[in-house]
């Protein structure tokens, strides 16, 4: 039986400038080109599927070649018999050829033989190339010459979602066009004029989700209006919608990072065991995890900026939103973005996405635990006095009694601590001794010494002390040092040093 039913992407397909949404900068050149009589030779539209890049080109056909003016119009009739032709794509003289299908030399070689020969129907004979970035590199080789100087009744419009595999060479010789992803906004103004016209039901919240799930594609978001009125039978409304993207709603999404930022893990996990088990997507989640994540940052405080009103929250979602960002910190919505972007590759690579989904909400909710760097750069600056906890001292070990630093050296070297009592002898300038605090500058800050010493010092006397070392010198001489300035300023050990030239003192032992 045939069928007679026209999808909406087909059925509402632009046919002249005027229907053309979302492109006003190319509309505006090529209407200009055309009322001024600058046309060119060759174009090339370039942007991601749906934005009306082939629509485009068969526009640009009938505006050469409409019956209703005697040369080319920025306005053309759509009703005459080469507009209609080139809307069927059945015109003689414009042929619409699928580089993907076509991609050798010896095709293009016959494309460039036909174009030798002047038009049957028309004013020009217009080559629309689709996906012309399939061609091999042979064809564009011959493609280059005919693409540069071709005959005065010959125009090319080439059409690519990949740019950069089209050759510079081919670029050069072309006036490239860019297409813009169409706003959201166009896109449900667009949507609801189709559904109007389609005697539809088509709710304002339903509308925004569909707009969105484009991604700035017409063609895209006309397939899924189509595919939401086959569903719901032309009462479109959002849960319908959320059902058939399996996408939870934004609000289920906000109030999921509110629970994740809470720092209950059992609640978080429950949740997210909620959400999958209703049916939704959860590489669709994720995409509306980062989305929140994105906007949250926007509506820092910190950062003010005023224009939100854009973002695609309701009023008291924005306000939660804000709640939630006074506990937090910008930091934090940093990593937990950095988080999720390495989650995508993950979630797409995971044979169990659920197991996969659950990891990654218990790292989001660890994150906040994490010191940022700065907090780590000034931990580093500023050492913290070490306290060891304490600890039971058994009563049959006796205790020491240490007051001054040279007892301290002394206890040392009688326990046969050699290295610490090379070390703190050596080494360390004391500036505070007593109470069992020490306050010193260590010349060489070994990291192990610290907590050795405090060790060792907590088990002998059988009390708590405190270590703290300070980053500058307060140029004090070390316990060493001192030692041997009092044993040198001695009367007899002076003397005994005039009898030998350039003597000095190495060590002292007791």
């Amino acid at each position: 039986m045939e069928n007679n039913y026209t999808v909406l992407a087909r059925k509402y397909r632009s046919q002249d400038f005027e229907s053309l949404i979302g492109q006003d900068v190319l509309v505006k050149t090529l209407t200009t080109a055309i009322n001024t009589g600058r046309i060119a030779h060759a174009y090339i539209f370039t942007g991601i599927r749906g934005t009306g890049k082939t629509s485009t080109a068969r526009i640009l056909a009938k505006a050469l070649n409409c019956l209703s003016s005697d040369h080319a119009t920025a306005h053309p009739c759509c009703q005459c018999e080469n507009c209609r032709a080139i809307a069927a794509g059945q015109h003689i003289d414009v042929m619409e050829i699928d580089a993907a299908s076509h991609t050798g030399v010896d095709n293009m070689r016959e494309i460039l033989d036909a174009a030798l020969y002047r038009p049957t129907n028309a004013r020009y004979k217009v080559y629309i190339i689709d996906e012309v970035h399939m061609l091999s590199q042979s064809a564009f080789n011959a493609l280059l010459k005919t693409l540069e100087e071709p005959p005065a009744h010959v125009i090319f419009i080439l059409a690519t979602t990949e740019i950069r595999k089209v050759p510079v060479t081919i670029l050069s010789r072309c006036q490239r066009f860019d297409l813009a992803r169409v706003p959201v906004e166009t896109l449900k103004k667009h949507f609801a004029w189709v559904a109007e016209q389609e005697q539809v039901e088509l709710s304002d919240g339903a509308n925004e989700l569909l707009a969105r799930a484009a991604d700035g594609s017409v063609r895209d978001g006309l397939s899924l209006l189509d595919q939401a009125i086959a569903q719901t039978g032309g009462h479109v409304d959002e849960g319908a919608v959320l059902d058939m993207l399996k996408r939870t709603d934004r609000g289920t999404v906000v109030n999921f990072m509110k629970t994740i930022l809470s720092g209950d893990v059992n609640a978080a996990l429950n949740k997210l065991d909620e959400i999958y088990n209703n049916g939704a997507d959860l590489t669709m989640l994720l995409s509306d995890m980062m989305e929140w994540t994105h906007w949250a940052t926007r509506m820092y405080p910190s950062l003010k900026l005023q224009d939100v009103t854009s973002s695609p929250y309701t009023a008291d979602q924005r306000e939660t939103i804000k709640k939630i960002n006074e506990t937090i910190s910008l930091n934090t919505l940093s990593r937990i973005w950095q988080v999720m972007t390495a989650a995508v590759t993950e979630l797409q690579a995971s044979s169990n996405q659920k197991q996969c989904f659950d990891m990654l909400v218990i790292r989001l909710m660890h994150i906040a635990d994490m010191p940022s760097i700065p907090e780590l750069l000034k931990q580093q600056e500023t050492p913290k006095p070490v306290q060891i906890p304490e600890r039971k001292v058994e009563e049959k070990k006796s205790t020491l009694e240490i007051n001054t630093s040279q007892e301290l050296l002394e206890k040392l070297q009688e326990n046969r601590e050699i290295v610490l009592y090379s070390y703190f002898g050596t080494n360390l300038e004391i500036s505070e001794f007593e109470n069992g605090k020490i306050v010193y500058f260590d010349r060489k800050g070994d990291p192990t010494f610290q907590s050795s010493l405090a060790k060792w010092l907590s088990e002998k006397t059988g009390k708590n002390w405190v270590l703290q070392r300070i980053e500058k010198s307060e140029h004090q001489q070390t316990t060493s040092e001192h030692v041997k300035e009092e044993i040198q300023a001695d009367p007899m050990v002076a003397d005994a040093m005039k009898l030998f030239e350039d003597a000095e003192i190495i060590n002292i032992s007791k």
